[in-house]
């Protein structure tokens, strides 16, 4: 017996985007396109798929992958971006450093799911509610300022390189590649 998905196939409706477009235009498209292909990359699959840690000796899962994305959102995009201070620790606690990747359960896939996808249209908000890529952001990385360029530019090099490992871990679930 098969258990239901935890995301259903999607169709693929990603592009190319804007080639000649300007700055931030471009940016907020890699940064879309990247967030569609997680849920893409994890469609079809079982709570249990999403937890199997499949390229030993790491620890990491597809779940893994997505409740860490999960936590990147929304440090840089609310804690960052607009110095909010109200924001939860889904899953890295003190206790738990790593628990992103590490706290992953079959009866949290659903969920974790949800809250990925909760949390990016949250941010999504946000960064249109922001006019200025140069401008300094409300909070601080490290006691420096940056700029909403300089975040952007760093969640697509965040997700392209965690998609590397979603392209690895998908593919020893179900033999399953491709872009």
């Amino acid at each position: 017996m098969t258990s239901e998905p935890v995301v259903a196939d999607l169709p693929d409706t990603r592009s190319d985007g804007p080639m000649t477009g300007a700055e931030r235009v471009v940016l907020e498209h890699w940064l879309e396109l990247y967030r569609e292909t997680v849920l893409l990359k994890i469609a079809g699959l079982d709570a249990e798929q999403l937890c199997r840690r499949s390229v030993p000796p790491s620890g990491m899962s597809l779940l893994g992958v997505v409740r860490h994305l999960t936590e990147v959102e929304a440090y840089w995009l609310r804690v960052v971006l607009r110095d909010e201070q109200d924001v939860p620790d889904y899953y890295c606690t003190e206790q738990s450093p790593d628990g992103d990747f590490d706290d992953v359960d079959p009866a949290t896939a659903q969920a974790d799911v949800a809250a990925y996808r909760m949390e990016v249209e949250r941010c999504r908000a946000n960064v249109s509610d922001w006019t200025d890529l140069g401008a300094p952001v409300r909070g601080l990385r490290r006691g420096q300022q940056v700029n909403l360029r300089w975040i952007l530019v760093h969640l697509v090099e965040e997700y392209a390189r965690h998609l590397g490992h979603v392209d690895l871990l998908r593919e020893t679930v179900d033999g399953r590649t491709g872009y």
